[in-house]
Formats: C-alpha cells, structure tokens, sequence
C-alpha cells in the first residue's frame, strides 16, 4: 500500500475544486483564459503581469500573512477541450490545470486541478505543523475566487 503523500513529502501539495455555474461551457471558459483579469474578480490573485506571450508572473495572498510569488509559463491552451494548463516555478513549482465541462442542461463546470511543491522557505519550516492551516488557506482562496468568478459571471463579465 503507498504511503499518503504529505509522508512522502510534506511540502508537496495536490488541489481538486469543481465550481458549478449557470453558463454555457464557452462562456465559462472565455472567461479563464484571461488571467490578467483574475485580480478583478479573485480577492487573493493579488496581481498578474504579463511577461511573454505565455509567460507571467502572480502574486497571492489568501487568510494567513504571508505571499506567494511565482513566475507561470502556459502549458496546454486548448479552446476545444477547454483545457488551460501552468507550469510554475517560484514559491510554488509545479503546475495547475482548469477544465471546463458542461454541467446539466445549459451550465458549465470549471475544475482545478493542481499539484505543487512549496518552495518558500517558511513554508517549507513550518511543513508538517502548520500543514492543515496551509490548507486551509488554501480552501479560503478557493471560496473567494468560485464566489468572485460567479458574482463577475452574474454581472455579465462573460462577454470579455
């Protein structure tokens, strides 16, 4: 039987979340492949900047006092599947997925997907005490953005 992987090690991290909204698949979508927009919309993306065409960097804080900074580089983009896919490198390396799916009869769902190593150094220190806070931050950001992106949804921030 494998060992969980916080025995592996504790400073790997692997994120699932499905947000269920009233849009169409490609609306939904449209509206993830524009992450110069997520601090409009998501509290804790605190900035992104473009610095290639596929390449940036972001900055997030969520409920514990600390930031994490990380350059992104795209991975996957792909419309038809509706797949966006990061590579990270920084405080977190590793990478982080979207997928939308339609979901019941007109709506979408948008899953997240990641899986990284924590890179930060206090994080790093603090590895398996403060472990379940770190997730639980996690969880934090999670909620402020499926709410930001359903209030920006809501608003008719689909049409981009």
């Amino acid at each position: 039987m494998p060992l969980p992987s916080v025995l592996v090690d504790p400073n790997r991290y692997r994120f699932h979340a499905a947000w269920a909204f009233p849009v169409p698949p490609d609306t939904l979508y449209a509206c993830l492949e524009v992450p110069e927009d997520y601090p409009s919309w998501w509290p804790q993306v605190r900035e992104v900047r473009r610095t290639g065409i596929d390449a940036g960097t972001l900055r997030v804080h969520s409920f514990l006092p600390y930031e994490l900074a990380f350059a992104v580089h795209g991975g996957r983009r792909d419309p038809v599947a509706r797949t966006l896919e990061i590579a990270m490198t920084g405080d977190l390396e590793g990478w982080a997925r979207w997928t939308v799916l339609p979901h019941g009869r007109t709506g979408s769902q948008a899953r997240f997907e990641q899986d990284v190593e924590v890179r930060k150094p206090l994080m790093r220190r603090l590895a398996i005490p403060a472990r379940p806070l770190f997730v639980a931050n996690h969880a934090w950001m999670m909620r402020g953005g499926r709410r930001g992106l359903r209030a920006r949804l809501e608003a008719g921030g689909d049409r981009i």
